[in-house]
């Protein structure tokens, strides 16, 4: 080969080496027969989601992943990895790229709400520590002054279990969540422990707000969940238990700001939507919409205008909410203790009020306390005419408004005897 041909044949190599992503910000070691990768960052907001996957096909089946503190990593497409039995040190910060275009027409579809996924991760034997470090910052302030408080298709959520056993969450963090935080859908023996999401928007102007749809920690077909020690300041939902959703146990919670803590929505879809065996307990609502709220949709397919119900009739769908407790609540600054309500998604007809299929029973509202933000005390619980609620019973009410005034109550639609311990019914 003459010397011309060979320096052309170089620079051939060095076009398709500067095509393909750096294999050097992988880098692999082997102790004691497990496998550690250890990924670098590319910098200058390059791309890391092809050295990303590298990592998790290489240690896939029993190794190890590290994200290194301090680093910064550029989520610029979507990736769904799928694994068994691996540990990721998750130290260092995942930040989702500012091009919306991209996200909005690429995002993993979800048709519950016809939401979308940026990340979802998918398998069992999963155990993520960020040493109160490490998380994903969906770089959703972008996302919240482009769209100016009205949820446009295609605004994917950043973190998503989908079809995971076996997973373990600790000390982590979401920030500048672009729709929904953390959203488990198909998940079972699941716990997370020392969690934050944390929502700043900046450009809305006083008393709007911009971050809808920006929930904390929701959970959909899953069963055997636990969430200790969570933190959530936001604009929606600090935690939202959706269909089909079994044994959860959640405690130590601070909400700031937001809806507070919600049961639903269920019965959108023509579907079982039953939620069973919950306890809340040790949570501050402060400065929420509601301390707790339990919400579920018409009995009647009722016509819809937004994009979340696919501009789709939705509601009729059914099943059980039941064997619910929420204890030891402090509900300072909250606008309202706790709501119960059959009738969403009615879109103001009110000949379909009170035809909700899902039946709510056993639910206790036990020792909240505090000083609400409101002047009125007031708790409503609107049920089903076709499935009256009953056992629901309100225990050690301490709680008053700022004008002192304490609880009372208006029931509709309940089983005689149904609500128990609530003045005014």
């Amino acid at each position: 080969m003459n010397i011309f041909s060979t320096a052309l044949w170089a620079f051939y190599l060095t076009l398709l080496a500067s095509a393909r992503p750096s294999s050097a910000t992988v880098s692999v070691s082997s102790h004691h027969g497990q496998k550690t990768c250890t990924v670098k960052p590319r910098g200058n907001q390059k791309n890391d989601v092809p050295n990303i996957l590298r990592a998790f096909r290489k240690c896939n089946h029993g190794g190890r992943i590290v994200f290194p503190a301090g680093e910064t990593y550029w989520i610029a497409e979507r990736l769904n990895p799928h694994v068994r039995d691996i540990t990721i040190d998750w130290q260092g910060t995942w930040l989702f790229s500012d091009n919306l275009t991209y996200w909005r027409e690429n995002s993993y579809p979800i048709e519950f709400q016809k939401h979308a996924a940026g990340f979802v991760l998918s398998g069992s034997g999963i155990t993520i520590d960020g040493h109160g470090l490490g998380g994903i910052n969906g770089n959703g302030d972008v996302w919240y002054n482009d769209e100016k408080g009205v949820t446009k298709t295609g605004r994917p959520m950043p973190f998503v279990f989908w079809n995971v056993t076996d997973v373990h969450v600790s000390n982590f963090a979401i920030d500048q969540p672009q729709l929904w935080s953390i959203n488990i859908m198909n998940g079972t023996d699941m716990s997370f422990r020392n969690i934050r999401v944390t929502v700043n928007e900046t450009g809305a102007p006083e008393g709007a707000n911009w971050a809808q749809n920006t929930d904390g920690f929701d959970t959909m077909d899953v069963s055997n969940i636990r969430l200790h020690n969570f933190t959530f300041t936001g604009g929606d939902d600090c935690i939202a238990i959706k269909p089909r959703s079994y044994n959860i146990h959640i405690s130590d919670v601070t909400c700031n700001g937001g809806n507070g803590i919600a049961i639903g929505s269920l019965g959108q879809y023509l579907e079982d939507s039953s939620v069973e065996n919950v306890l809340i307990e040790n949570v501050k609502t402060l400065n929420t919409r509601y301390g707790t709220y339990i919400k579920t949709w018409m009995g009647v397919l009722v016509p819809q205008d937004n994009y979340e119900s696919d501009y789709q009739p939705r509601g009729g769908g059914w099943g059980r909410v039941r064997n619910i407790t929420f204890s030891n609540f402090d509900v300072s600054g909250s606008a309202r203790g706790m709501l119960i309500t059959q009738d969403n998604g009615n879109n103001g007809s009110s000949s379909v009020k009170g035809t909700s299929k899902m039946e709510i029973s056993d639910v206790l509202f036990e020792n909240y306390n505090g000083v609400l933000g409101s002047s009125s005390n007031a708790v409503s619980v609107s049920c089903s005419q076709v499935n009256p609620c009953f056992g629901v019973e309100f225990r050690d009410m301490g709680f008053v408004d700022r004008e002192g005034d304490t609880l009372k109550g208006s029931c509709k639609w309940v089983a005689e005897g149904g609500v128990s311990g609530l003045p005014g019914c």
